[in-house]
């Protein structure tokens, strides 16, 4: 047998023994493996399947086919939970970041105290979603208006969760101020990653901090703001607790997402109607998460 055979196979050996996963592994994974299919495989199929029922949850049912899926096509109310859910989202995406890397700029400049202020700033998001919304109920019902009511701004003088054209702006604003930490975290992150030295190269050549920003620090950390539009937008579909502790859906049903449409069907009688609403936003989701990983394919190299 030749050397070169010797090397090839012992090669080959080598690779299979890297490729070859230990049972010990799979035995680790089988618990998650059985929880996550009885807590979330089997129920989503058993709703898939009642999505082509008339069933209201419980007692007797039969199959009526498409019949819940055309209906969502003409119902007023679901667009318009769609056309909220979209809005809101792309409104509180932007606000998000922007926000938070413009804060994430400032917390990894050279300010004093910016160990402590990151710590302030990232208080928001250990604090529950429903109890946020109390508080900030509290603030646009009685806090503001009589403030507005002092200062002579007539526009604020009465809620803004009580006005049908303006209540989502409320919405944006208790949902962004959750939302910016987790947000500004993953930009401190990315910007801590970039060499000083590209920074003491433009100094070199004259260029202004907002050159400096523009040409350098964005093109840098563009992966980081294409996972935190993709992940915040996902995120915000599925906005529930703030909302329902804001508005509960009002004025009217101004402000109900998709999220709270769905949970009310199950609670008013429209089961199967709603597992087809549902079923329709996982395949939205589903069609996001496949745009997420196209987009950050190659740029998630932290």
């Amino acid at each position: 047998m030749s050397t070169s055979t010797i090397v090839t196979a012992g090669d080959t050996a080598a690779r299979r023994s890297t490729r070859r996963v230990e049972p010990i592994y799979y035995l680790f994974l089988l618990p998650s493996l059985v929880l996550f299919t009885l807590a979330i495989t089997v129920p989503g199929i058993i709703g898939i399947f009642f999505s082509f029922t008339d069933s209201i949850g419980i007692g007797e049912w039969s199959f009526n086919g498409l019949t819940n899926y055309i209906a969502l096509f003409s119902d007023p109310a679901i667009l318009q939970s769609y056309l909220f859910t979209f809005g809101f989202s792309v409104a509180t995406v932007i606000v998000v970041n922007v926000a938070a890397f413009l804060l994430a700029v400032g917390l990894t400049s050279r300010i004093r105290f910016k160990t402590g202020l990151r710590a302030i700033f990232v208080i928001p998001m250990v604090i529950s979603g429903i109890i946020i919304a109390y508080v900030f109920n509290f603030l646009f019902s009685n806090s503001v208006p009589t403030a507005a009511g002092a200062l002579g701004i007539p526009f604020l003088e009465t809620s803004l969760l009580a006005n049908p054209d303006f209540a989502w702006i409320a919405i944006v604003i208790v949902t962004a101020w959750q939302a910016i930490p987790g947000t500004l975290l993953i930009y401190i992150a990315g910007l801590l990653s970039i060499p000083g030295d590209v920074y003491e190269a433009a100094d070199l050549d004259g260029a202004s901090k907002t050159q400096q920003l523009l040409r350098i620090t964005l093109p840098l950390v563009a992966g980081y703001v294409v996972i935190n539009v993709i992940l915040g937008f996902k995120g915000f579909l599925n906005a529930y607790d703030i909302i329902v502790g804001l508005t509960n859906g009002g004025p009217g049903t101004s402000t109900r997402s998709v999220a709270m449409t769905i949970i009310a069907g199950f609670n008013g009688g429209d089961y199967a109607y709603q597992m087809a609403n549902a079923t329709i936003f996982f395949i939205v989701a589903v069609l996001i998460s496949v745009l997420q990983l196209s987009l950050t394919r190659g740029r998630n190299q932290f």
